[in-house]
């Protein structure tokens, strides 16, 4: 008999070894991009700093795929910032409102997007705070400002591309292929016949089709890790949709072993049904083969026969909400300065700018803001620790490199704690630290210059809360009642015109994007009640999908005409129609065809479902009505 023994990470101080190789990594190539600026004499070298701690990812694939989406966001946000200074150069205040309003048009793009796109979108907005909005008084020299900031950018991008290479930082698709066995592991768990009450179930499928859509952006970062890094992303993504279906299959295997218990309703109707529970045993089995067909084409490098796509689900009435309230907060902001005069002003606008664009991409953007609030302090005193009593007028490279150690590694480890609070603060100190610090060559080590970039960074963040909290976000009831409205709408749609340009398995997996993007109010109640709402709608939709794409195969045959009453039926959800399509189909199997009796059971199995969906949700709809 073997005792199974549990490996636990290396650690040390409390955290994980590799955590230490990520912030030194991190610290390596600050010191990388910081000498070559110098070495270049680039007019900005602290921007090449704080591209490396922006970009800051613990595997390969991130760190690259944010570097060429921060690439692309700059390109956008320079145009943008020449675009605006050539057209109001002269209208300091008009700057400002299209300053405003392209702040919340990229805030309203990255709300129609995730993962580094969506960075990429925001990187665009508040670009044209740190190109133009810094040069208001000069507008001359934004041109210089621009071509400066690009190639700070570029040297930041290399070193952090040479660092991870020389230091071996590590692949993504290992650990992204644990999270997706564990997922597996949830969805076979699900599925078996273990008694639960139906909130508990609610509960459970929604955290499992929540879980699995939130690793679309870590799943897009693989194609830029290695050389078959797209072959990766392409098996990566069909395990996780196969997930999604699986999970979809799980509701409909417990729906129909609900269905023909005998103990559960009339014993003729319970034989009449048990001819569904052959396919809906079938389509699970498949489901799971699919998922680790998935998972070993992504451990392998192989290609998969079939690739689907992952699409994302965003809402537009949302994203429009929170563009708006970003331009709203930095017309708040940007009229307290221009009343109160004050000088240089144009600095802590452009924090303001920052963290509005960084919080935008969080999923809390007022708990982003508190977070730096909480930070732009600590981070002071570690900038004039560092500055002041640290280096103390010192001029040698060696020795500030030395001396940036401990807090470029000490936050970058802060950054990977699982706390959110932590992480946040950890890498949020150090973008703050090295904008204080700004390091150049020579230091200038002014104690005026020093005071006053704190001061606006503070009074920037400040303002910025207050703007919040003076117009806070949508409540999260609201945010709800629109997602829902968006389901119920397309379910409607999907029923009158069959969309084609989707397979039903990437639909199935838009409809699971989108019950993830429903928030938690807190209110257990309402919450699991919307839940099952949209799980209803989930589990009705993706029947009619399957069902239509089954019934097809019979287009071409001499049963055509009961094809095309199943899709009638299934158009109508007529789960009573769709029963007596099925008997006929069974009837036919005595003219030799095995198709037509698979099938039967696949219109009983989608019949199950519907009616199954519709019970369950009737209550959840009178509740959230």
């Amino acid at each position: 008999m073997t005792t199974a023994t549990i490996t636990r990470p290396l650690s040390f101080g409390g955290a994980p070894l590799s955590a230490w190789a990520f912030g030194i990594r991190i610290w390596a190539a600050v010191v990388v991009a910081l000498a070559a600026s110098f070495w270049l004499e680039l007019e900005a070298p602290s921007s090449a700093a704080i591209t490396v701690a922006i970009l800051a990812a613990p595997t390969r694939g991130q760190a690259l795929e944010k570097a060429r989406f921060r690439l692309l966001g700059t390109a956008i946000g320079v145009t943008a910032a020449l675009a605006v200074t050539a057209v109001f150069s002269q209208t300091r205040d008009l700057i400002l409102a299209a300053f405003a309003g392209w702040i919340g048009l990229c805030v309203f793009a990255a709300g129609l997007m995730d993962g580094n796109r969506a960075y990429a979108a925001v990187l665009s907005g508040y670009t044209v705070a740190l190109i133009a909005i810094q040069q208001l008084d000069t507008p001359q020299h934004v041109f210089e400002s621009s071509v400066a900031r690009g190639a700070a950018i570029a040297v930041g991008i290399t070193a952090v591309a040479l660092v991870n290479d020389l230091l071996a930082a590590p692949d993504s698709f290992p650990q992204l292929a644990s999270q997706l066995a564990a997922l597996h592991a949830r969805v076979r768990d699900y599925a078996k016949p273990v008694p639960s009450d139906e909130a508990t179930d609610t509960a459970t499928a929604a955290g499992l089709l929540r879980d699995i859509a939130a690793l679309r952006p870590e799943i897009a970062s693989l194609a830029t890790e290695s050389a078959s890094g797209s072959i990766r992303s392409a098996a990566a993504r069909s395990a996780a949709v196969a997930l999604v279906a699986a999970v979809h299959a799980a509701r409909a295997l417990k729906a129909v072993v609900t269905a023909t218990n005998p103990a559960m309703g009339d014993m003729s109707a319970a034989t009449l049904e048990s001819r569904a529970l052959a396919p809906a045993s079938r389509e699970f089995l498949r489901r799971t083969s699919e998922v680790r067909e998935g998972l070993a084409a992504l451990n392998a490098g192989h290609r998969l026969p079939w690739a689907w796509r992952m699409p994302l689900y965003r809402s537009r009435v949302i994203a429009a909400s929170a563009g708006l309230r970003a331009a709203a907060h930095l017309v708040l902001a940007s009229g307290f300065f221009v009343l109160a005069g004050w000088p240089s002003a144009e600095v802590s606008l452009s924090l303001v700018a920052l963290v509005i664009g960084l919080g935008a991409v969080s999923p809390n953007p007022q708990g982003f803001t508190v977070a730096a609030f909480i930070a732009a302090p600590i981070a002071a005193i570690l900038a004039g620790t560092l500055e002041f009593l640290i280096l103390d007028g010192v001029t040698e490279f060696p020795l500030l490199a030395l001396a940036l150690a401990p807090f470029v590694i000490g936050t970058m480890v802060a950054a990977t704690r699982p706390d959110p609070m932590v992480a946040s603060l950890g890498r949020l100190n150090l973008i703050f630290i090295l904008v204080i610090l700004s390091p150049s060559n020579p230091q200038s080590y002014n104690a005026n210059s020093f005071l006053f970039v704190v001061l606006f960074l503070c009074t920037g963040i400040g303002l910025l809360l207050a703007a919040q909290t003076l117009i806070p976000p949508e409540s999260i009831e609201r945010r709800q009642r629109w997602i829902m409205a968006s389901v119920r709408r397309d379910f409607e749609l999907g029923l009158s015109k069959h969309d084609r340009r989707l397979a039903p398995e990437e639909a199935i997996f838009r409809d699971a994007a989108r019950i993830g993007q429903i928030p938690d109010s807190g209110a257990s109640h309402r919450d699991g009640a919307v839940l099952a709402e949209a799980l209803s709608y989930f589990d009705r939709a993706a029947a009619i999908r399957l069902g239509r794409e089954r019934v097809a195969r019979l287009a071409e045959t001499s049963l055509s005409h009961l094809a095309t009453e199943a899709e009638e039926a299934l158009a109508a959800e007529d789960t009573q129609r769709l029963r007596d399509i099925g008997l006929k189909l069974k009837d036919a199997v005595g003219a030799g065809s095995a198709l037509a009796e698979e099938i039967s059971g696949e219109l009983a199995l989608a019949a199950i479902v519907i009616d199954a969906a519709r019970h369950a949700a009737s209550p959840a709809m009178e509740t959230v009505s």
